[in-house]
């Protein structure tokens, strides 16, 4: 068997890819799956495509981008199965999805996890945004094999279109890479946050509650992102994400946070951010939004904070209470080893192919 996984970004760099299939990669070579890797932009396009402005340097890297997939096409008939994590190419409506999976009668499946059909672009891309065809998820649902979904919203939204969807969740490499976990006998606390700067709009609602507990107490507040945020707090700094430093940077916190708003787009959220701090020891606090509520069991492994005086009072009970702070740790590492690792779902991962 042979499988060609067409993706959008660069191998290893963006965590949607990581996490939903390139951390599988090991599992495939031990079944003796062959697979090849395209993605749709470089790693120069990587670079710039978040970044204000560059507008003619982002139009040369998407046409260089549609002329790969062109030229790939001649390549598919010797792929049993066609992986497309989110889309063959951001911008337009399915042309090759619906010459591979129509044309060349090739078996897709179709992977996405977040609610790709609702408009959601950034401002730096805000120019693309009306040619961005959100629709298109809906088509390819439909022409794929199988559709692999990171929740049950999105399961519920593509089985509309295919039968045959199937619920994978976003799963966390506890052997390999999350190995580690967090050593909370210290004496000052860090509460911190990981996301990219798409994801950094979710944290000015939590600047009142944070500023509220510092004119209490003495801790820090440690935001991990690719952009400085620049919140205006006592106790807030700043780490620039580094994939080589990912697992210590998170390793230096004590509580991690995922604040979200309860609309049609964080619902598709996958719970990435609190996964992560599980996986490590790390206690986390969530928004009661999506699937954050089946990943973090109350008071339990974390707390489900539904309103300001929720997260004000589960961190101040993190923040006075260690010993509850390492029951909490050491719970989540259970959870995620469970049901959210790629061991645990590799069987889940490896029938995708069947």
């Amino acid at each position: 068997m042979k499988v060609l996984f067409l993706c959008p970004y660069p191998i290893g760099e963006a965590a949607s890819q990581r996490f939903r299939f390139e951390q599988y990669f090991i599992i495939l070579k031990q079944q003796k799956i062959e697979f090849d890797t395209a993605p749709f932009l470089n790693e120069k396009a990587w670079k710039v495509l978040y970044e204000p402005g560059h507008f003619f340097k982002k139009i040369f890297y998407i046409l260089i981008g549609f002329l790969k997939r062109t030229i790939l096409i001649s390549r598919i008939s010797q792929y049993d199965y066609i992986f497309i994590h989110r889309e063959a190419a951001p911008l337009g409506p399915p042309i090759f999805e619906w010459f591979i999976g129509k044309l060349k009668r090739k078996k897709i499946v179709f992977d996405f996890d977040d609610a790709i059909w609702i408009p959601n672009s950034s401002e730096s891309n805000s120019l693309f945004s009306f040619i961005k065809f959100h629709s298109k998820t809906k088509y390819i649902s439909q022409i794929a094999y199988k559709v692999s979904c990171g929740n049950h919203y999105l399961c519920e939204y593509a089985s509309q279109f295919n039968s045959q969807t199937v619920y994978n969740p976003t799963t966390i490499d506890t052997e390999n890479l999350h190995n580690k976990t967090k050593d909370h006998n210290n004496n000052h606390l860090v509460i911190g946050w990981t996301g990219s700067h798409s994801t950094n709009k979710y944290l000015y609602d939590m600047v009142p509650v944070l500023k509220k507990l510092e004119e209490k107490y003495q801790f820090t507040f440690c935001v991990i992102s690719d952009k400085n945020p620049e919140l205006d707090l006592k106790c807030f700094t700043f780490c620039k994400w580094n994939k080589d430093s990912e697992i210590s940077d998170l390793l230096n916190l004590d509580v991690g946070i995922m604040p979200l708003d309860d609309d049609k787009w964080a619902n598709g959220k996958c719970g990435f951010k609190a996964l992560q701090y599980m996986a490590l020891g790390i206690p986390a606090l969530v928004s009661p939004v999506g699937v954050n509520t089946k990943i973090v069991d109350h008071g339990i492994n974390g707390f489900i904070c539904n309103n300001h005086s929720d997260w004000y009072n589960y961190l101040e009970v993190l923040i006075t209470d260690q010993k509850l702070l390492i029951e909490l740790g050491k719970n989540t590492r259970k959870k995620i080893e469970n049901e959210y690792s790629t061991k645990s779902n590799k069987e889940n991962f490896i029938k995708l192919f069947q």
